[in-house]
């Protein structure tokens, strides 16, 4: 008598029941113990995306603990350099956030968001991380830049708040209390208060998109991120107790300070006032009408109440960041060379010359590793392979590492 057809195969994968681990037979189909697997995770994806368990590389570990301003501040400075008062204003912040949320039948407290300006390379995303991995928060950090409408080529405001719960590794009550960053905030600027015939899809209409999140509301996420679809099953997540810290360089925004502290100083004592302005560091005195006119939108402004400005890293700060924090860059190159039973030994002259380099091409912290990786190249490479147990980095071995790199030779 003939065998039914798909008895003896998977009907999915057409694998015979000699070529498979585990054929499960019904009355008149067959399949095999892979395609059901593949077919379980499916269904679980779509049916029930709370329950996803994907690897993002950033899952929280720990309990949350709130720490006291000095606390997190006395934090902060074994990873962060100099900032000072940046320091002291996301430390009141972020205290004051999360005591709301310790308290939520206290309705005076309102939700206080936190916009960081300064330059690049000075540590804005450093503070906010920081911070988060302090508290045992989850951590979200997000590009603006590549933020759209909805309906546009690029991502979707919602796709924040994706890999804030990716960070959560999917736990919605976590996620509704961590930390999000949105760097680059100054790139979604209205580019223009001109109308054109180009729609702006990725300035004004972003930071409209962002108002309802960033304030507080219920917004359905999709759970693998990208566009949404209506078949596609949605996460509530409330937004509510939600940190958000933007951060922005606002190149050029210094043309709009030093205009409007011209136009106010004005009267008797207006040489006196102009005196006690720092021309050299004009954005410490960044208010919210500067940022208004650099094309920041007044709705969202009002929703960044606490301002923290970063100055520019002087060359006694650059010195110390070689050093002093606990993943200071000359701990990395010493504890890589350690690795491969090596003791580095890098010269104050080397340190000195490093800073000097990091100042002349204008790159802020991040400039230091990008000198470090061009002095310690061939070292690295060769290193291994030598018998050498001690490497020493002198100046004209530095100096002369520098001058031989495309990278840096000067005009």
């Amino acid at each position: 008598m003939a065998k039914k057809k798909g008895i003896d195969s998977c009907v999915f994968c057409g694998r015979s029941r000699d070529e498979v681990d585990l054929l499960i037979s019904a009355e008149n189909a067959s399949i095999c113990s892979d395609c059901a697997q593949v077919a379980y995770d499916a269904a679980r994806e779509i049916l029930h995306p709370e329950l996803c368990t994907i690897q993002t590389g950033g899952k929280v570990s720990g309990e949350f603990t709130l720490r006291k301003p000095r606390e997190m501040y006395d934090f902060m400075c074994q990873y962060v350099i100099g900032q000072d008062e940046a320091k002291k204003t996301l430390a009141v912040a972020v205290y004051n956030h999360y005591k709301r949320i310790n308290n939520p039948d206290d309705d005076l407290l309102e939700k206080s968001n936190i916009l960081m300006v300064g330059p690049t390379g000075t540590g804005k995303t450093l503070l906010a991380r920081t911070i988060a991995k302090m508290l045992n928060v989850p951590f979200a950090l997000v590009d603006a830049t590549v933020l759209t409408e909805a309906g546009y080529v690029g991502e979707d405001v919602e796709s924040i708040l994706t890999r804030l719960l990716q960070d959560a590794d999917y736990d919605v009550k976590k996620a509704e209390k961590g930390i999000v960053f949105i760097d680059e905030i100054d790139k979604i600027a209205r580019k223009s208060d001109n109308p054109s015939i180009t729609r702006d899809v990725s300035g004004e209409g972003v930071q409209q998109a962002l108002l309802k999140i960033i304030e507080g509301s219920i917004v359905n996420v999709p759970p693998q991120g990208g566009r949404k679809h209506p078949e596609q099953r949605m996460i509530a997540v409330n937004t509510n107790n939600i940190l958000f810290i933007c951060g922005g360089a606002f190149e050029g925004i210094e043309r709009n300070v030093a205009q409007r502290l011209n136009t106010k100083v004005i009267g008797y004592d207006a040489q006196k006032k102009r005196e006690g302005i720092n021309r050299d560091d004009m954005m410490m005195y960044v208010a919210p009408q500067d940022l208004r006119a650099y094309g920041l939108i007044p709705e969202i402004i009002g929703r960044l109440p606490v301002i923290a400005h970063l100055n520019a890293l002087d060359r006694n700060a650059l010195r110390s960041i070689l050093t002093e924090p606990k993943n200071s860059l000359v701990k990395q190159y010493v504890t890589l060379f350690k690795l491969d039973g090596i003791n580095l030994k890098i010269t104050d002259e080397v340190l000195d010359f490093i800073v000097d380099k990091a100042i002349e091409f204008k790159l802020g912290a991040r400039g230091l590793r990008t000198i470090c990786e061009i002095i310690m190249l061939d070292a690295m490479y060769e290193a291994p392979t030598n018998n050498a147990k001690t490497f020493t980095v002198n100046l004209d071995y530095a100096r002369k590492k520098v001058e031989s790199s495309n990278l840096l030779t000067q005009a």
